[in-house]
Parts: structure tokens; C-alpha cells; sequence
């Protein structure tokens, strides 16, 4: 592997990159020495500058949403995929912001007893970790290697043994070292199951689950505990797998965690679920694997570029100190990553356990490797989908670039750590092996023809204003005027959601949907979804708000002339939970508010 910096030494090569001559004015400039796989259609561009300023600890922002420029800095999706121009550069504007409040980490000696999400009960398990009374801000180290993070099925058996001797290992580390396995899954249970407060704050929750805190936190989980393996077993150029679930080929949990010998094993998983079972991120209960896929595919295209408008559609709504956890998902958190959770919790434990609760999941090897392809997820979404799809990428809100959390690293120091740190997965040392995107271009097909409910004006569907709020425990049909006739780039908005955070909720959303076949999502009429976890709130219900976008669907469904739509909300849980209070359409705006801090963010309890 090349280095990044010009004063580096290696570890180990990799066939990943090249080393290439350094000139005056750039430092090391890696080579692909292998055409990327995700496009064979695409240019390539074989060099690129990487700066070495923005690597060796400097936290200078202000100029990475640039090309290539005469100091060296480069467009990342070039630099990540070997694909230059292929798209314009993404809109990265920011704005300057009032005074900012935000989250601050947890104080260790005041957690408390975590909550079982299902049930609102008290744990009987200690999540807390061991407290220390000193603690430091963590500066990256500087890039001497990039390790790559493989796909799951495709390691090699040195791979596994190396692997399993690190969990192994981890297991065997004394209770009360925070390295330690249980320890490390008890920091998902404490910072998600309710066991800290935000510091100041009364006994406000402080969640890191839905909001624009899920990605970088658990980044920088993933970030330490890949580094506490690479030294457990001495190898620095360790690197956690992912699970390819967006790929067909991925689309079965990985063969080397069912194996129950295996240090990656966990009993506490559906049963029925197991290989060669598809994951099925609809949730829909089809039992036609082709179905699943086709499914699959097309959900990863609506929640990583058809949905999104703007950034916090992605990575969640805005969270600050002082206010209420739980603002609003974006669409990845809410769409693949709950469904491979739900999917493979055991149904025969009281809760989900173990990945099916955010209090035990962590207890599931499976866990990190699923969470590393969330992660792959973000570095995709950030760097390579097309500007023109997803034009806005980035929150420059200081309340977002300065939240912080406190991780154990690989030497048992407790470290203060910060969002802005988290935004370059190069710059913390690490990628991702190459691997083709199927549904990149699964654009589902246009409707053709308009059958009985295709056409608003002629649906016996009721008004929405005159059903909501509604409780969603059936399938629920209504007509939405829109915003603008013609071709309008519109959002659809559900509003006071509310929900009850300790159970599995999930609901689809169809628009001017053409029949009653509710396990097929690969159609022009699905729009998105809405989903959560079990999370735990002091009152057990929360309220949130979502937007989906309706550019694409409008021109696939042909309702350019027409006043009104129809929209379909289809449950994919049991029973109620979940109360949406209004549905309406309004137009898309014309840049993001992610940059500034809105009204509606004032603080509240």
C-alpha cells in the first residue's frame, strides 16, 4: 500500500495502490495500480494528490469540497474510486452559524442502569464502562498505511484464522479491561439504550441513533475497535470486514460467522435466517429469493440517491445539546441498516437479542461487520454518487462538526473524540476493497399505462386531511394535492410521526401505486420507508418528521398534469406503534438548511 505521507515507512504492501515519484508542489501521489470494478464503463484517471495537511492532524475544512488545486488537494471521489469526471463536483456551500451547542460525551461516572428498548424495562446487566479520571483528546495518527477493509465473502482462510484469533483474544482480555468483548458491546448499550444523559442537561437522554450523530459515531466505535484487534494480535495492518448486503453476491450472512466453532460465532441469531436465506431489506416476508433481491436493489437505490435532497435526509435530522434524542433518521439508518438488525435477531429470545436490540447487539461479531458496510455506505454516498442526484453532501453546522464521545483505544486510554475528525475515512487510515454496485443504475421502470388507482382524480381514496392523524396498523390509502403542477421537484413530508420507542416499527411509502402486490418494491410507485429500532426514551414515545423526494417518482409515474397524487402507507410490524398526524406535499428548497442552525432546533426537553 502506498503511503500517504512523504516522510512515511511501510508495514506491509498491497496491491491496492502504487507508490509514484513525488514532485515539488504534492506529496506522495498514489497510483491505482488496479482499474476500479465500479465502473468498466467509466474513465479512469490513474493519479491524483493527496494533502498531506489534511492528513498529519491538521483540522483544515475549509477547502475539501475543492478539485485538484495548486496545493495539492483533490476532488475524494476521484481520489477513492479511480473515476475522475465523471461527475461535477458536489455543492458544498456553507454558511456562518451563531454560537454553537453540541452534544458534549457522556460523564462516565454518572451512568446509569440501561432499558431494554422492548420492553422499557431496567437491564440486569451492567453496560457501564470502567471509569478512569483521565481522559485526552485524540489526534489522529499520522497515515503511514491505509488498511483496506474487505468484503466479508470474499476473505481468505488466513483471513478468518487471523480474525478469530483477534475476537478470541478480545474475549479473553480480563472483565474489567474496557478492550475487553463485553466491554465493547456494552458501549452500544450505553450510549444507546438510555444509560448517560447529556452533561448538564437534567436527565435528558443523550442517543447517538437517529440523527445526524449515527454515522460518525459509530465510525469512530469501529474505528477503535479495529485498531484494538490489530493489536491483540500485533498486526497494525488489521482491518474489519463488511458485509456486503448490497451486493447479490454478499446478500447471505458471510460463511465465516455461522461456523460454531468459530470465535465470530453467536447462537442468538434467526435460525430461519441462516445460509443460504437472502436478507431481505424490505422486510416484506417474500419467499422468492429473486423477488428479495430485485427488492434489495431497488431500496438501496431509493435511500442513497432517489430519497435524498439534502444531507440530513441522509444522515439524519440536526441533534444539539439540550434538545430531545431521536429528532429523525436519515434514510440509510432507517431503511438497510434496521432491517439486517431485525433480520438477524433471534425471534426466539425475549427481545430480539442479540442484533435485534440495540442493548445486546454488540454481543454479535456480526454486528461490526454490518456496521462497517453502513460506514461503506457513507463513504459512498460522500464521495462518489453523482452530484446531480445528490447535490448536497455536506453539514458544515458547528453543532454537527463539533459533537464529541469518548472511545477506550487500543492501549486502554480513554480519548475525547470529534465528528469533524470523523468525515474522511482516508484521513483515519483506512478504505474499502472495490466491489462492483449493482444498484447504482437500478432505476426502477417507468409505468406505463395508469390503472385503477393510477390516476388520483378517478381514486375512491379518501382526502388526506380528513384521516390524519392515523394510527398505521393496516394499509392506508389517501389522495395528497401537490405543491405545483407539472414537473416540480417536490418533497413528500410525514409529519408527527409518533412513535413507541420500544418496538420494531417499519412502513412503506408508495405513491399512485398501480395494484395490491405489496411484496414487490422494485416499481416506479415506491418511494421510501420509514423504520426504527427499539430505542428508549424517558416518556417510551417519540416524534420525529421525514421528507422523501419525489423528482424521480413524478417522472416515472407520469402525474406531471395532474393535480393530486395518491399515496400508500403499507405497515411492515404487527399491530400499532406508530401514529403519523399529517401528510402533505411542499416544494423541494433550493438549498439545504443543514448548514445553519433553524429555529426549529431551539432547545427543548
Amino acid at each position: 500500500m502506498a503511503c500517504l505521507s512523504p516522510s512515511c515507512t511501510l508495514f506491509t504492501p498491497t496491491p491496492t495502490f502504487a507508490s509514484a515519484s513525488s514532485s515539488s508542489n504534492s506529496s506522495s501521489r498514489p497510483v491505482l495500480a488496479k482499474p476500479s470494478q465500479f465502473f468498466t464503463h467509466a474513465k479512469r484517471r490513474n493519479r491524483f494528490r493527496v494533502s498531506c495537511d489534511a492528513i498529519n492532524g491538521e483540522q483544515n475544512l475549509k477547502d475539501d469540497s475543492k478539485n485538484v488545486d495548486s496545493q495539492g488537494k483533490v476532488d475524494r471521489r476521484n481520489m477513492l474510486f479511480g473515476l475522475g469526471g465523471l461527475y461535477g463536483a458536489a455543492n458544498l456551500t456553507s454558511n456562518p452559524l451563531a454560537m454553537a451547542e453540541p452534544i458534549k460525551p457522556p460523564e462516565l461516572d454518572k451512568c446509569g442502569t440501561a432499558t431494554n428498548l422492548n420492553t422499557g424495562e431496567k437491564l440486569d446487566v451492567n453496560c457501564c464502562p470502567p471509569v478512569t479520571p483521565k481522559v485526552i483528546d485524540y489526534k489522529l495518527p499520522p497515515v503511514r498505511f491505509i488498511r483496506t477493509r474487505p468484503s466479508a465473502h470474499r476473505v481468505t482462510p488466513e483471513y478468518i484464522f487471523k480474525y478469530n484469533m483477534a475476537i478470541d483474544r478480545m474475549k479473553r482480555l480480563p472483565e474489567n479491561d474496557p478492550r475487553n468483548f463485553m466491554q465493547q458491546a456494552n458501549i452500544h448499550c450505553a450510549y444507546c439504550n438510555g444509560a448517560y444523559d447529556q452533561p448538564g442537561q437534567g436527565t435528558l437522554d443523550l442517543q447517538v441513533h437517529n440523527c445526524w450523530l449515527f454515522f460518525p459515531f459509530h465510525r469512530w466505535y469501529l474505528y477503535f475497535y479495529e485498531r484494538i484487534l490489530g493489536k491483540l494480535i500485533g498486526d497494525p495492518t488489521f482491518s474489519l470486514p463488511f458485509w456486503n448486503w448490497d451486493n447479490p453476491k454478499g446478500m447471505t450472512i458471510p460463511p465465516m460467522f455461522v461456523d460454531s466453532k468459530s470465535a465470530l460465532y453467536d447462537e442468538k441469531r434467526n435460525q430461519e435466517n441462516l445460509p443460504p436465506a437472502v436478507i431481505d431489506l424490505g422486510l416484506t416476508g417474500s419467499k422468492d429469493p429473486l423477488q428479495v433481491v430485485a427488492n434489495n436493489l431497488t431500496i438501496m437505490y431509493s435511500e442513497m440517491i432517489r430519497g435524498n435532497k439534502t444531507a440530513e435526509d441522509f444522515m439524519g435530522s440536526a441533534y444539539r445539546e439540550g434538545t430531545s434524542p431521536n429528532p429523525g433518521p436519515g434514510a440509510s439508518e432507517r431503511g438497510s441498516h434496521t432491517s439486517v438488525h431485525a433480520w438477524v435477531g433471534d425471534p426466539r429470545q425475549p427481545s430480539g437479542e442479540d442484533l435485534g436490540n440495540f442493548y445486546s447487539a454488540g454481543r454479535d461479531p456480526l454486528f461490526y461487520c454490518h456496521h462497517a458496510n453502513v460506514d461503506r455506505m457513507w463513504t459512498l454516498w460522500q464521495y462518489f454518487l453523482p452530484s446531480d442526484k445528490v447535490p448536497d453532501k455536506k453539514i458544515t453546522d458547528p453543532d454537527f462538526l463539533n459533537a464529541s464521545f469518548v472511545f477506550y483505544d487500543e492501549n486502554a486510554q480513554l480519548v475525547r473524540v470529534t465528528v469533524r475528525d470523523s468525515l474522511d475515512n482516508l484521513r483515519m487510515g483506512y478504505d474499502f476493497e472495490r466491489i462492483d454496485l449493482p444498484w447504482l443504475d437500478y432505476r426502477p421502470p417507468a409505468q406505463a399505462a395508469r390503472t385503477k388507482v393510477m390516476k388520483a382524480s378517478s381514486s375512491d381514496a379518501p382526502k388526506a386531511d380528513s384521516v390524519f392523524p392515523v394510527v398505521v396498523d393496516q394499509i392506508i390509502r389517501v389522495t395528497v394535492p401537490k405543491a405545483k403542477k407539472g414537473k416540480a421537484d417536490e418533497l413528500l413530508v410525514l409529519e408527527n410521526i409518533e412513535v413507541d420507542t420500544t418496538k420494531l416499527l417499519k412502513v412503506d411509502v408508495f405513491v399512485n401505486d398501480e395494484d395490491d402486490n405489496q411484496s414487490e418494491l422494485d416499481k416506479a410507485s415506491y418511494v421510501g420507508t420509514y423504520a426504527q429500532l427499539p430505542h428508549k426514551t424517558k416518556n417510551k414515545t417519540a416524534k420525529t418528521t421525514i421528507s422523501l423526494k419525489l423528482t424521480e417518482v413524478y417522472e416515472d409515474i407520469d402525474v406531471e398534469g395532474d393535480d393530486t397524487i395518491v399515496v400508500t402507507l403499507v405497515p411492515r410490524h404487527q399491530g400499532g406503534g406508530i401514529t403519523i398526524g399529517g401528510i402533505k406535499i411542499i416544494e423541494a428548497p433550493a438549498s439545504s438548511s443543514s448548514s445553519s442552525k433553524s429555529s426549529s432546533s431551539s432547545k427543548s426537553s
